[in-house]
């Protein structure tokens, strides 16, 4: 199938703007190429130190030079579901390495933060940041300059999205993302969410929400929900950082074993020592970005990576805007609908086809660059409509189904749930913001209501409870972004908004923070920017001032006359409170440095670009152009 137009424009708008960065990015990769291996530079005692604890028989085996040395990256804890199934994959990857002829050795942890207990706590207030964190932990762990290739265990939230920009910055290693899986299906999240809502309205006690919660989170892997973390396993499936259909195969069960261990042996077959080798700054590049957006868009993922794959692009040279993924959304159907989306959960979504469907989909209907390098090897994405399959012991791969195993979860991009994405950018005098809509009904996408403004979630709910919000009302919770306060998720805002929806009030948000990475049915414009510490104007808005969020036609607006306007300051708050405690303190210079959402909300600088700070905003210039 030719490849569709649109897509086409918008490859090529982004090659042109980022040619100076991904040039720039390029040549470092060219320079670290030219001295591989790496270890053979290493003199005698520092060789010495990064063995010493090694078998005796992995010692022979690094001293040859010429056998592949796998770096392993983990976010293993044992406290965390999705996390704890990496307790054992070290072992499996060191077995399956050596029985390829190479080592593997275990490089470094990084932090496995879980959004699921901070939110609406002090601790989330370093979410955003911990990605950063990962993403310099990475480095740190393989700086030893000890490695021929690595894998990166990861599932949630900020980790993937930190292990790749980390690993981007060692552009000539090949590197495979290895999945943990999703835990078995418990509770429905559809049930879930109706207890969480009748908790807010006061009908069931904290007893009844916490059987429900414990029934929903109950055993390893991750979240069944289609948020963040699974939003993340999608991404490096379709960007070809994954073997083929790995994505949601559940913890603890023979073909996840195999596919850990087949990740090993393939990550030793494609290092610079043998012929076929992949370094990732050759599979992470502008189609492959392009690729992510689309499959973000077809499968109504998590809005978190509206900023995350943005400063993942820049870890590559690669500049994209939130223009792209409006650009795209227009023309990418919705052919998934998995929870919040849908009432499928993520095990639901894979045994109706999963990755292998949705992919085979998207290139059928030239939606997706089939023309990619992935760690897979030969035939581009085209091996990523396959699906695994253990054969008595052995791992094999065999074509996923051309036809849906469940209609009211995974549709044909022919007759699909929606035409668009669900993804829109939103502008006016109040910003550029995002919004997600696959899971708002149509008669709820243009809100036009009284502001209420907020500094803080807490004062939401306390006015929710005071029942002060028992009208139409867009609730404005502003100094949320990165500098202000780590922009935290506003997890807890969905419950009670959705309580008042459904009491029949047209109800809307209006932020500069984050809502949860699943989004949900109430109308949100998230991630406004410029931020209110910024400069940004929703510092403008005063209670009683009518907002206007229409999804349908891309705006935001305050209907406040010019004059009006002109002549307001911008409000202020107090933001000490937020600077203190739970670790926050050592964060400072990551809130003072924040990039805006728009540009990732990075802490660090892309290749080729400059911090350019203004009054209003801090963007990024590239060869004198923003």
């Amino acid at each position: 199938m030719a490849l569709h137009p649109a897509l086409a424009r918008v490859t090529d708008h982004i090659r042109a703007r980022s040619q100076h960065g991904r040039q720039a990015y390029l040549s470092a990769l060219d320079r670290a190429e030219a001295r591989q291996p790496l270890r053979q530079g290493l003199g005698c005692t520092n060789f010495a130190h990064a063995c010493a604890a090694a078998p005796a028989d992995d010692k022979l085996r690094l001293r040859e030079y010429r056998k592949p040395n796998l770096a392993i990256v983990s976010a293993y804890n044992d406290m965390l579901s999705a996390h704890q199934p990496f307790e054992r994959f070290p072992t499996l990857i060191k077995q399956a390495a050596r029985e390829a002829g190479a080592t593997a050795q275990f490089a470094g942890g990084v932090p496995a933060m879980c959004d699921g207990v901070t939110q609406g706590e002090p601790g989330m207030e370093l979410s955003l940041f911990s990605r950063d964190i990962i993403a310099m932990s990475t480095a740190i762990a393989l700086s030893h300059n000890m490695f021929d290739a690595a894998l990166c265990l990861g599932v949630c939230d900020k980790i993937v999205p930190g292990l790749l920009i980390g690993a981007l910055q060692f552009g000539h290693l090949p590197v495979i993302f290895v999945p943990g899986g999703p835990m078995a299906s418990g509770v429905s999240n559809d049930e879930k969410a109706r207890v969480r809502q009748r908790f807010a309205r006061g009908e069931v006690g904290r007893d009844a929400l916490l059987e429900s919660e414990e029934k929903s989170y109950h055993g390893p892997g991750t979240c069944t929900f289609y948020g963040t973390a699974n939003s993340n396993q999608m991404l490096m499936e379709v960007m070809g950082l994954h073997l083929p259909g790995a994505a949601f195969v559940n913890p603890g069960t023979p073909l996840r074993d195999a596919l850990t261990r087949a990740a090993a042996a393939r990550a030793a077959a494609i290092t610079a020592l043998g012929d076929d080798y992949t370094p990732i700054a050759r599979v992470i590049d502008e189609r492959a970005i392009v690729n992510g957006i689309v499959g973000l868009l077809a499968t109504g993922g998590s809005t978190n990576h509206t900023i995350h794959l943005v400063a993942i692009a820049a870890a590559a040279g690669v500049t994209i805007t939130w223009d792209d993924f409006r650009d795209l959304s227009a023309v990418i159907p919705l052919i998934a609908r998995v929870y919040p989306n849908g009432k499928a959960d993520v095990n639901h979504f894979h045994a109706a086809g999963g990755m292998g469907y949705v992919i085979g989909q998207l290139l059928d209907a030239g939606l997706l660059h089939a023309d990619v390098t992935t760690v897979a090897g030969a035939g581009g994405l085209e091996r990523y409509r396959q699906e695994p399959w253990l054969d008595g012991d052995r791992l094999s791969w065999r074509n996923a189904p051309a036809d849906s195993g469940d209609p009211t979860v995974l549709a044909p991009a022919s007759v699909p749930f929606s035409p668009d994405g669900g993804i829109k950018l939103l502008t006016g005098n109040l910003g550029r913001a995002i919004a997600k809509t696959s899971a708002v009904k149509a008669e709820h996408r243009v809100v036009r209501a009284p502001a209420r403004v907020f500094d803080s979630q807490e004062a939401v709910m306390a006015a929710f409870d005071r029942g002060e919000l028992r009208h139409d009302v867009v609730a404005v919770v502003r100094f949320q972004g990165p500098r202000a306060n780590g922009m935290p998720e506003l997890h807890k805002l969905t419950p009670l908004l959705g309580v008042l929806q459904d009491q029949g009030f047209s109800v809307g948000l209006v932020t500069d923070g984050r809502m949860s990475g699943a989004s949900g049915k109430v109308l949100a414009a998230i991630h406004v920017t410029p931020e209110c510490l910024a400069g940004g104007p929703l510092a403008l808005v005063r209670d009683g001032d009518l907002i206007v969020i229409d999804a349908d036609r891309g705006t935001l607006t305050a209907d406040v006359p010019a004059d009006v306007w002109a002549a307001r300051a911008p409000a202020t708050a107090d933001l000490r409170a937020g600077q203190h405690g739970f670790g926050r303190e050592l964060f400072g210079t990551f809130r003072a440095n924040a990039l805006g959402a728009e540009q990732g909300a990075a802490t660090f600088t892309p290749v080729g670009a400059t911090h350019v700070t203004t009054r209003d905003a801090t963007r990024l210039v590239h060869d004198g152009v923003a």
